[in-house]
């Protein structure tokens, strides 16, 4: 049913961002914090898009709009036998521990000109999982995937950004931005695991999730477009 619904929010979020007057995107680190930065002691990695309803200026210096991103907060590869009937063929077995999240976006800039700062709003929710892949060693195409525990958390939080002019006049694009910006993000309570949180004995697996709050300090580096 989670899956369900994040599909449909991601969807949902796309397709406002195709119709978006600015769309956006970056490449971002996250750093888990409070809680969770005592869970999970290493920084994440990911991507993030975002598009508004329409460009603000002088005139409405405020504009609405809808953010998705994903984050890698763990990962592990291990090469394991295919199975205990077939130990001479070895495997790929990677695990990893993932963010994905959605959120209303509400973004003041007030300012025009070829240096743009602006202020970020979010609310929205995060499905955090744990998934593992199975690969072939010599062709690395994956012929099996599971999802090994999954749960949901709400958020809020905010921002900072500038925006620094790259070009203008590229065709449908008015504006070309380069966008840096910082966002906080406090997330409620959630079950998740770790890398140390999953044991695999006498062919057996057993999982021992954690369970805090999930707020997190992300740092980003991108582009936006102005429409």
């Amino acid at each position: 049913m989670k899956k369900y619904l994040l599909l449909a929010a991601v969807l949902f979020c796309l397709t406002a961002v195709v119709q978006a007057q600015t769309i956006g995107g970056s490449i971002m680190i996250g750093s888990p914090q409070g809680e969770f930065r005592t869970n999970v002691d290493r920084l994440g990695y990911g991507l993030q898009l975002h598009g508004t309803f329409w460009t603000p200026n002088e005139e409405r210096p405020f504009t609405i709009g809808l953010n998705i991103g994903y984050m890698i907060y763990g990962e592990m590869t291990e090469h394991r036998p295919l199975s205990e009937y077939i130990p001479d063929v070895n495997v790929e077995v990677s695990r990893t521990n993932s963010l994905a999240n959605f959120h209303f976006l509400m973004q003041v800039s007030p300012f025009n000109g070829t240096l743009k700062p602006y202020i970020d709003g979010l609310f929205g929710g995060a499905y955090i999982f744990t998934s593992t892949n199975v690969k072939s060693e010599s062709t690395q195409e994956s012929f099996a995937e599971s999802t090994n525990w999954d749960d949901f958390t709400w958020s809020y939080g905010g921002g900072v950004g500038l925006l620094i002019q790259l070009a203008e006049d590229l065709g449908d694009v008015k504006n070309l931005y380069l966008d840096l910006k910082a966002r906080y993000v406090y997330g409620s309570e959630a079950s998740y695991l770790t890398e140390n949180d999953v044991e695999v004995s006498n062919g057996k697996v057993y999982y021992y999730p954690r369970k805090s709050k999930t707020d997190l300090l992300t740092f980003h580096i991108g582009v936006t477009a102005y429409f």
